[in-house]
């Protein structure tokens, strides 16, 4: 449930960041296509992680989730600052899928966290948690690693 301004722009950029994530994903790297939707997951991830250094609902304080959304904000300037800067960065492309992949699926790992834990018991939130996040992490691992050398390949 939404209870402020600042947990809709939270929440919508979240959406945006996992549609516009998934659909980068789907569809042929290196075009037009891609560029635009990865300048709109870039910065509807932004959004959503500058929103939620602003939440402190759930512990008070700044907490294992805030830690969570640096790691989400490395991943996304990892992935963006070596295809802005290509021509100045050896191997830019390995940088670019690897830290990108792993926003998405750091994105998704947070959603199904989310949604699990607001939807099932609370008694469980921990193991929930620790458990989306390790199936979604697991899941993510296998498809990048399948796919690596194809895409990474196909842009020599």
């Amino acid at each position: 449930m939404i209870h402020s301004t600042l947990g809709f722009i939270h929440t919508a950029s979240a959406l945006l960041a996992m549609l516009t994530g998934a659909l980068v994903i789907v569809n042929p790297k290196m075009g037009t296509l891609h560029k635009r939707l990865g300048y709109g997951y870039v910065v509807s991830m932004l959004l959503l992680n500058s929103t939620a250094f602003q939440i402190y609902h759930l512990f008070g304080h700044f907490g294992p989730f805030h830690v969570l959304a640096i790691m989400s904000l490395i991943c996304v300037l990892g992935g963006i600052i070596p295809a802005l800067a290509r021509q100045h960065v050896r191997n830019w492309l390995h940088w670019h899928y690897y830290f990108m992949t792993w926003s998405v699926v750091g994105l998704y790992a947070a959603f199904w966290a989310e949604l699990f834990t607001r939807t099932l018991p609370m008694g469980q939130f921990w193991p929930v948690v620790l458990g989306a996040t390790g199936v979604t992490s697991w899941l993510g691992s296998y498809f990048i690693r399948k796919h690596a050398a194809r895409l990474l390949a196909s842009a020599k």
